[in-house]
């Protein structure tokens, strides 16, 4: 099918996409938090809604115990490959909000970046993919590949929701291959194919100690503190180098391949570069590895919150009954959630002293995964990003997760191409998160490209090998 009238439609449409966009990004789906459950809700209809008006008659809303799938799909014929797209409408909490310059969810354009909550972060990336869509369905009335859309409001929590779904419901979204594009690219003119995501582990430590609240002057010094314990072990977590001090913890992570690290070297950010973006003056982490690789190919632990006792202003002489952290492992190839869990638990039992008690509660867990990447796909996806970027795409490891994408590549048995349009900047997670427009312009026209790549090849299913072969330049 020739893309050409896609293409112009997609150019000649481009402010009209990005007032689509600020108005699917206005909407506050903020997953995490149960206030914002309406929210999710009038999200995901405005979604299924969108969908329909493109040319999907079959969207449609499937609510699950918490927060909506909506599901779409476009079957134009029994001989053309089927192609499964993903994406999530949910987003981060803003906090802080003092530290925004604009409203996060009154997205503002400035100087060719669209800022807001989810604009990135995945609202504006799967909206490219959704473009494309239209651009075919306005010009060609059919799509050049039958096409699968779940898009989903709990990637930010976990996807608990959406795997079950999965699990149960294979014969519905079985596929040829999936796109995801909730991933970034080095630079403006360096896209990246990502073939490999941490895993993760999501836990809340609580320590608690006496029933309630008490005056420090009267048991200050007789009462062991909760948050003085909290702080104890959490010190013990790591050593002065920064490798992670729990027994086992790294029996099953494997030693990386040096034809991997001498290609990552190549294409990956420097060590200048990921401070740069972090806006931080120094590096951390165990030693012998690049920042990249601490963040890519090795795992780690991040302490994302901690709560106790008084917050508020001035003083307030207590010992809080109670202290708790939020604990983020980033998992790397072969290591298991459930196995990781379990030793955490047993390590934080053993630095409990007696006075207090402990608890681990599991927030979400997500496997690592990697992509093969020798397959006809990815020689489309590197066609598509030639077309759309002007530049032939690198390989790359994400340190992030995204739970579905393992969940797909297991359960449907198929290849996960993740072709992300963000940029190392854009702030995902942090308050002025940004995407760059001329980033979402490229990103639809990548789509049209890969659709139409897609469909002019013969598939024999998944390829099974898990590992990819180095130097994978040569694909």
């Amino acid at each position: 099918m020739n893309t050409s009238l896609a293409i112009k439609y997609a150019q000649k449409n481009q402010s009209r996409f990005v007032r689509e966009l600020r108005e699917f990004a206005r909407f506050p789906s903020i997953s995490a938090q149960d206030e914002y459950r309406a929210a999710l809700n009038n999200c995901a209809g405005w979604l299924a809604a969108h969908l329909r008006s493109i040319g999907f008659k079959r969207a449609r809303i499937i609510m699950t115990r918490r927060h909506p799938l909506v599901y779409a799909e476009r079957i134009e014929s029994a001989d053309l490959p089927t192609l499964l797209i993903y994406g999530h409408y949910d987003v981060q909490p803003p906090e802080p909000l003092a530290e925004w310059h604009s409203a996060p969810f009154a997205p503002v354009l400035k100087n060719k970046y669209l800022y807001g909550r989810g604009v990135s972060d995945d609202k504006g990336q799967m909206f490219a993919l959704i473009k494309a869509l239209e651009a075919y369905l306005q010009t060609r009335k059919a799509l050049p590949v039958n096409v699968k859309c779940i898009f989903e409001g709990e990637e930010e929590i976990g996807s608990r929701n959406l795997i079950d779904f999965l699990a149960k419901h294979k014969n519905v979204v079985q596929s040829d291959a999936a796109i995801v594009s909730d991933t970034s690219i080095p630079a403006t003119d360096k896209p990246a194919i990502t073939y490999a995501l941490r895993g993760a582990l999501s836990l809340e430590l609580e320590i608690r100690g006496p029933e309630q609240d008490l005056h420090s002057g009267n048991f200050g010094g007789a009462i062991h503190n909760p948050a003085q314990v909290l702080c104890e072990i959490i010190a013990k977590l790591h050593d002065e180098t920064g490798r992670i001090q729990i027994p086992g913890f790294y029996d099953r992570v494997r030693e990386p391949d040096e034809r991997e690290r001498r290609y990552l070297a190549r294409v990956g950010a420097t060590d200048n570069e990921i401070l740069e973006n972090a806006r931080a003056a120094a590096g951390w982490g165990a030693p012998g590895f690049t920042l990249y690789e601490r963040t890519t190919l090795r795992p780690a632990l991040s302490i994302n919150g901690i709560t106790g006792g008084y917050q508020g202003p001035g003083t307030k002489a207590i010992i809080p009954a109670k202290a708790c952290a939020k604990l983020s492992f980033r998992l790397v190839d072969d290591q298991n959630p459930q196995e990781i869990a379990a030793l955490v638990r047993a390590f934080i039992a053993r630095l409990t002293p007696p006075t207090v008690s402990s608890l681990v509660k599991t927030q979400f867990a997500a496997k690592p995964v990697v992509i093969n990447l020798k397959n006809r796909f990815t020689r489309a996806a590197v066609a598509a990003y030639q077309n759309g970027f002007g530049a032939r795409p690198v390989f790359v490891r994400s340190g992030g997760t995204i739970p579905p994408v393992s969940a797909i590549h297991e359960l449907l048995g198929i290849p996960v191409m993740m072709l992300g349009f963000a940029l190392p900047d854009d702030r995902l997670h942090s308050p002025n998160e940004r995407f760059y427009l001329p980033n979402f312009f490229k990103g639809i026209a990548t789509a049209i490209y890969f659709f139409d790549e897609i469909s002019k090849i013969n598939f024999d299913g998944s390829e099974p090998c898990r590992r990819p072969t180095f130097p994978v330049n040569t694909i």
